[in-house]
């Protein structure tokens, strides 16, 4: 199941880069699928960290993910799914909503994922400084700091997990004590 999600999330993100940069975006869930690996051997909870961007960013539709992954994999992959048509954020405010009673294994998914965007932000923060923020929608460093620290409070029960304490750390690195 793992090698199908593999394929299909290559196959979705296909000429895709991650923001501001050359990086095929493939990288990102394949990241994500990593550090909740570590975390988790469920095998439908890494084939939903693969696929976590495929409705949101690639046109896949929940029906076409439960009828090729099941229904779990389909409900975990909806969960963290962004409503596009809102605004940064109302759809940031709205995953920390959900946080506040996710299931452990939802919070593991986030986790990955905004761990895996977290370093390539820290990563690009320390060559390009400040700038950094300009390659995103939302400009204000201060929103980003409120939605990762947000984002970490709402992860605490995770954080005997080493990957939880390097996302507290960048998020000390990246914004500061806020």
């Amino acid at each position: 199941m793992v090698d199908d999600a593999v394929a299909f999330a290559m196959k979705a993100h296909e000429g895709a880069f991650r923001k501001g940069t050359r990086v095929p975006y493939i990288v990102h869930p394949l990241e994500t699928a990593v550090i909740v690996s570590m975390m988790s051997e469920d095998e439908e909870l890494i084939c939903a960290a693969l696929l976590h961007d495929v409705v949101e960013d690639a046109g896949v539709s929940e029906q076409q993910l439960e009828a090729l992954f099941g229904p779990r994999v389909a409900a975990l992959v909806m969960a963290e799914t962004e409503d596009k048509t809102k605004s940064w954020k109302e759809r940031k405010a709205a995953t920390l909503d959900h946080l506040d009673t996710a299931p452990r294994e939802s919070k593991i998914l986030i986790l990955g994922d905004k761990l895996s965007n977290l370093r390539c932000t820290a990563r690009d923060h320390m060559v390009i400084g400040e700038a950094i923020w300009d390659r995103f929608n939302e400009k204000r460093k201060s929103e980003h700091a409120w939605y990762y620290n947000g984002v970490a409070e709402r992860i605490r029960e995770l954080a005997g997990y080493p990957l939880c304490q390097e996302y507290f750390e960048l998020c000390r690195k990246v914004f500061g004590n806020q």
